[in-house]
């Protein structure tokens, strides 16, 4: 028998349709590659990777051109769910560095802001921060960040995986706004787990009122005696707190080495980011869970959208994708179809997915045929004992009691598992589409979410 890899598994599947898209998602985004990847100068270090280094990182992806550590508990020594028991039991530090930081500061920060997301900035006080999606003029999400108001005239983007700081600069090459736009020199951890608080009692002392501070809150601190600013929120449906470190190039040790310390009494283990934990609260991933080609409608972040005379943002005025987003909002309450595949929740069959996925599975209908749709984040749910996917399949057109969009609870599918997680190797595992989350979340700031 030949050793050979069959390349023809890296094609990809062309019949989920869509041709709402330009460029369809690529259904076979990775897969075994057998290749040695060069890392050149194109890839940078954060303030914390040796940190993240003598803490046991053994692998680690790219992510916003800075390598973005994915690993700390070998296969051998029970992997990634060591690292789920750790985060939903006690309590948890991430390397997120990856976070770029893209400030905007001046006399019309908030102009500015509000003009490029589609909530409404006006509305956030200084010292809290939301969750926000900025789309292009096609109604298309191009980042979904943190954004944190420092003050009233300053604003941090903090980025998930998409160069948004080249785009804001380029929204405002022509100087019409009155701001400056620039990376700075913050990097983010996120302290994630039920014990989190205690633990950042005991690092900032009498610094905050933590028993009182409110979700989205902002404070300034001193953690190893070093400048920085603190959120109650994080990537997770766990506790937490995020804690962005000013000039973190000169004095990431001083504030990671207080965490540790402080993290000893509570059990502190430094982990990955806990996708298994971010899937389980359906928080998304951009990138995984939507591209620049997904409308928040179809990826369940419709409530982000300001509508003309609609919800809380209602007022809001004009903002880049506005026309586009109106016009989708009104054909789906007409009851048309503006796009071919909504992003629903689903439980499935197969042995226990335990490790990042490297391509997006294929789902096909409940009674055969070529696929229809593709799964973009799975994992394994110990408590349910139960695989849990987050995917796309097509759009039914039917709406919440809110009017957005929502996937028929109930309806069945097939998904397509590599060999390893099926039970019969070639046959497809039986899936059913359920609500979102699929597991409470501890954090009323938990990224919101919308129900079957």
């Amino acid at each position: 028998m030949s050793n050979e890899f069959d390349y023809t598994k890296l094609k990809h599947v062309t019949s989920v349709d869509q041709s709402d898209r330009a460029v369809p998602y690529n259904l076979r985004q990775s897969g075994p590659t057998k290749v040695e990847m060069l890392i050149s100068t194109r890839v940078r270090k954060s303030p914390y990777w040796h940190l993240s280094m003598q803490a046991g990182c053994w692998r680690a992806t790219v992510y916003n051109r800075i390598y973005h550590p994915r690993g700390y508990v070998k296969p051998e020594d029970g992997g990634a769910m060591v690292e789920y028991d750790a985060i939903v039991n006690h309590v948890t530090m991430w390397n997120v560095a990856v976070e770029r930081q893209i400030r905007v500061k001046g006399p019309d920060a908030e102009k500015f802001t509000d003009y490029v997301i589609t909530r409404d900035a006006t509305k956030i006080s200084p010292m809290r921060a939301r969750y926000v999606i900025l789309c292009n003029a096609y109604g298309g999400v191009l980042n979904d960040p943190i954004l944190l108001r420092i003050s009233e005239d300053e604003f941090w983007f903090s980025l998930s995986d998409s160069d948004i700081g080249m785009y804001l600069q380029g929204v405002n090459a022509d100087g019409r706004f009155d701001c400056t736009i620039e990376e700075i020199d913050v990097s983010p951890v996120q302290i994630q787990g039920p014990k989190s608080k205690a633990l950042m009692k005991d690092l900032c002392g009498d610094q905050v009122d933590f028993d009182n501070m409110p979700f989205y809150g902002l404070a300034e601190v001193k953690v190893g005696g070093r400048s920085c600013v603190i959120s109650q929120s994080g990537f997770s449906g766990e506790a937490g707190y995020e804690i962005y470190l000013r000039d973190s190039t000169l004095y990431a040790e001083d504030m990671w080495n207080a965490v540790l310390e402080a993290g000893k009494k509570h059990s502190l283990m430094v982990i990955a980011p806990a996708h298994h934990r971010r899937i389980q609260a359906g928080i998304l991933s951009w990138g995984q869970d939507m591209d620049q080609q997904h409308n928040p409608f179809q990826c369940n972040l419709g409530y982000q959208v300001s509508l003309s005379g609609k919800g809380e943002w209602a007022k809001k005025g004009d903002y880049v994708g506005k026309a586009a987003l109106e016009k989708m909002g009104a054909e789906l309450k007409d009851g048309k179809k503006p796009y071919k595949l909504q992003l629903v929740g689903l439980e499935l069959g197969g042995k226990p997915i335990e490790e990042y996925a490297p391509d997006f599975w294929l789902v096909s209908p409940e009674k055969g045929g070529d696929p229809v749709g593709f799964i973009t984040s799975p994992w394994y749910h110990p408590e349910k004992k139960q695989n849990i996917a987050m995917g796309y399949v097509p759009f039914g057109g039917t709406l919440n009691s809110n009017g957005f969009p929502k996937g028929t609870v109930g309806t069945k599918y097939k998904v397509h598992l590599p060999e390893k997680y099926s039970e019969t190797p070639g046959t497809p595992v039986d899936a059913v589409v359920v609500d979102i989350p699929f597991k409470e979340s501890f954090n009323a700031n938990t990224r919101e979410v919308v129900k079957g």
